[in-house]
């Protein structure tokens, strides 16, 4: 090949996976010398071979896989380095010199998987540095100069070192966009210096041993940040500052203790991918159906039932993978078999007893894994029965026979039947046809047809116009409705704007709703939703709404429906009033609040009045006086009955207000015995006032 005088003009060249242990190198290499790119990755190599120094031009230098111990030799000398690549070699602190970092064009620089246990010394100097791995090593601490210079950083790399704190200057770091710090002690890090970094778009923080403390409380301002991986770590809920980052694709939460989701998470938006496997989650909320975007999920090893997964499911139109192994799952909701593009579906180690017949029409589904159910029935696969709608037999004896009638009664149907003779009917139609009667109905529908050629030709010489043809006319236009007035409930000027009205069923009548609190809705409360707007012909139209809340009485889903009706009624509106449940509203009702909608607990009281038992109580009135009869309470007690007086037990005011009759007597007392006992008084009515059975029997 040298003997061709090609190898000044070779640009790259791939030696990967020979064996150059010996010391043995291609001495035509160095003739090369217009070479721009050169791998020796798996090679053996123990020292960077003397030929490097003729490659002036070279830009990429890879040395991956080796047993290099140093990079000391001709690199200095090479004006054109952009990129080294020493991964997985044996190199030391020693091993790297500070002269590389002299090169004005360093922009590269990969050193993982090494023996560094700390920086190299003079790494600061590489001001025009882009991509900094040294992940895999065992580095223990930063210096803090490490970042003054190079703040045109867009990838760094310090995973799985022993890395304790990070230095306050890496908030420098504005143009970041990938972040990776897996598997390092940061216990007692912040990370208030994320919130500087406006330009990241990858954050991983695998086993970094974060809380809910050591976490800052807001990243609003990483609106490009699209990939976190929180995965590994000892979080019992989802931090709040994830909540804020709209533009999210891949999150990853698995290994943790989280326990529930907060609603909020319907602004993710964008997100593609969710990890929530190895959990303590037992429900999913129902705002995951918002994630339109979504197209994998990861709920393994939680504790998921059926009630755990939202009905709503159905509505990931884009979901593709959907793996929920080892949980408590007895069936997966219909609406899942609603995803037509899932194509993964992993359901082992549940406890499983059916799937729904809808799974054998998920035509792009490559793997469905339900081993380890032991309970599992697979459904049948349906079949194509329309052949066997053909050749049915609608006689009456088969009938009868599928209805589970007697013999004999099938057998008199088909003799009373068999008696009808198909030939005289035949003849009876063709008399018909041919009679007399209707010959004259021919006369007479011929004379009415000449009568009105006749007129028409009239009208047409005298000039006349025609009459306009009558359109046809839909059924209900015909009808009167009556002129019911709506302005108690409805304001003139509703629906005349373009716009959005709500309004909340309070006390059975429609109560409008402050535009502030739109899209907020109570559970146990009915609302009727009104958007006004222009159609292509700049007139006005109308979609009106009811949304029914999940723990709401039956008189405010009623009304809320009744109301809707007639808010169509007065507005004189053609579309149809359309109701919306909580949980599992449409698209197109999520869309009138831009996909922002919120549940609040509790609700306005139910309109019915509510019945209770009426309540009486039993009071006890002394008596006394000749002429001016007088009555005084008294004890409700058997010692408060003194034989010199008279006594009247009543019931109270009843719980209506109501003064309930007399129910036992008036006692009178005897004339001059003071221990006379009273007449009239049953015992056991004395017993009912607190008295013994001694007194109520003396």
């Amino acid at each position: 090949m040298a003997a061709t005088g090609v190898l000044p003009f070779v640009r790259g060249v791939d030696l990967s996976g020979n064996d150059f242990k010996g010391g043995y190198f291609p001495e035509h290499v160095k003739a090369m010398t217009s070479l721009r790119w050169l791998k020796l990755n798996r090679t053996g190599l123990c020292y960077l071979p003397e030929e490097l120094a003729n490659l002036q031009k070279l830009e990429h230098l890879s040395v991956s896989h080796n047993n290099l111990t140093t990079l000391h030799g001709e690199l200095s000398g090479l004006p054109c380095l952009r990129a080294i690549v020493a991964r997985a070699n044996s190199l030391k602190n020693s091993g790297v010199p500070d002269d590389i970092f002299q090169l004005d064009d360093l922009s590269v620089l990969d050193l993982s998987y090494n023996q560094l246990t700390e920086c190299p010394r003079a790494l600061e100097n590489a001001k025009n540095m882009l991509v900094l791995n040294l992940g895999h090593n065992s580095i223990e601490t930063i210096p803090n100069q490490l970042f003054i210079n190079l703040t045109d950083l867009l990838y760094l790399d310090l995973s799985n070192n022993k890395l304790e704190s990070l230095p306050p200057q890496m908030r420098r770091l504005v143009h970041l966009q990938t972040l990776i710090l897996n598997n390092n002690p940061l216990l007692h890090v912040q990370l208030r210096q994320l919130s500087a970094m406006t330009a990241l778009q990858t954050l991983h923080l695998r086993n970094t041993q974060r809380t809910q403390s050591n976490l800052p409380t807001s990243l609003e301002g990483l609106v490009n940040l699209a990939d976190v991986d929180l995965s590994c770590n000892d979080l019992s809920r989802v931090p709040e500052c994830l909540y804020t980052l709209g533009s999210l694709r891949r999150l990853n939460l698995s290994s943790n203790q989280i326990t529930e989701l907060s609603l909020c998470i319907d602004q993710w938006t964008q997100l593609e991918t969710l990890n929530l496997s190895r959990n303590q989650l037992t429900s999913l909320p129902s705002a995951i159906c918002k994630l339109t975007k979504l197209k994998k999920m990861y709920l393994n090893s939680n504790k998921l039932d059926f009630d755990g997964i939202p009905s709503g499911i159905g509505k990931l139109a884009n979901l593709e993978e959907f793996m929920a192994a080892n949980n408590n799952l007895e069936l997966i909701p219909e609406s899942l078999c609603r995803c037509s593009k899932l194509r993964k579906l992993v359901l082992n180690k549940n406890r499983l007893v059916t799937l729904p017949e809808a799974i054998h029409f998920l035509t792009d589904m490559e793997i469905l894994d339900v081993r380890e159910n032991p309970n599992l029935v697979m459904p049948p696969k349906p079949v194509d029965r329309t052949s066997e709608w053909y050749n049915i037999d609608f006689s009456l004896q088969n009938q009868l026979r599928l209805a589970g009638a007697s013999p004999a009664t099938v057998a008199a149907a088909a003799a009373g039947s068999g008696t009808k003779d198909p030939l005289a009917r035949k003849m009876r139609l063709r008399r018909r046809k041919d009679s007399a009667q209707d010959d004259q109905a021919k006369q007479v529908l011929k004379g009415m047809s000449d009568v009105a050629q006749e007129k028409n030709k009239k009208i047409e010489e005298s000039g006349e116009a025609k009459a306009p043809d009558l359109k046809t006319r839909r059924w209900d236009q015909g009808l009167e409705k009556p002129q019911l007035d709506y302005s108690e409930f409805f304001s003139e000027d509703v629906g005349q704007l373009p716009g959005l009205c709500v309004w909340q069923i309070e006390n059975f009548v429609p109560t409008l709703v402050d535009e502030a609190f739109h899209g907020k809705f109570y559970e146990a409360d009915c609302y009727i939703v009104l958007k006004t707007f222009l159609d292509e012909n700049g007139s006005l139209n109308w979609e009106i709404y009811y949304w029914i809340g999940q723990e709401a009485t039956l008189d405010k889903k009623a009304c809320s429906a009744i109301h809707a009706v007639n808010l169509r009624n007065y507005l004189g509106a053609e579309c149809r009033s359309i109701r919306e449940e909580m949980g599992d509203e449409s698209d197109e009702f999520l869309q009138v609040f831009d996909n922002d909608i919120s549940y609040i607990e509790g609700g306005t009281a139910s309109g019915f009045f509510t019945v209770e038992d009426t309540q009486y109580v039993t009071r006890l009135y002394r008596v006394y006086g000749k002429k001016n009869v007088k009555l005084e309470p008294v004890a409700l007690k058997g010692t408060s009955l003194d034989p010199r007086w008279g006594a009247i037990v009543r019931r109270a005011v009843s719980a209506a207000g109501d003064l309930q009759p007399p129910l036992t007597h008036v006692s009178i007392p005897s004339a001059g015995r003071p221990g006379a006992g009273l007449p009239g008084a049953a015992p056991d009515q004395l017993q009912a006032l607190g008295g013994t059975q001694e007194e109520a029997e003396g």
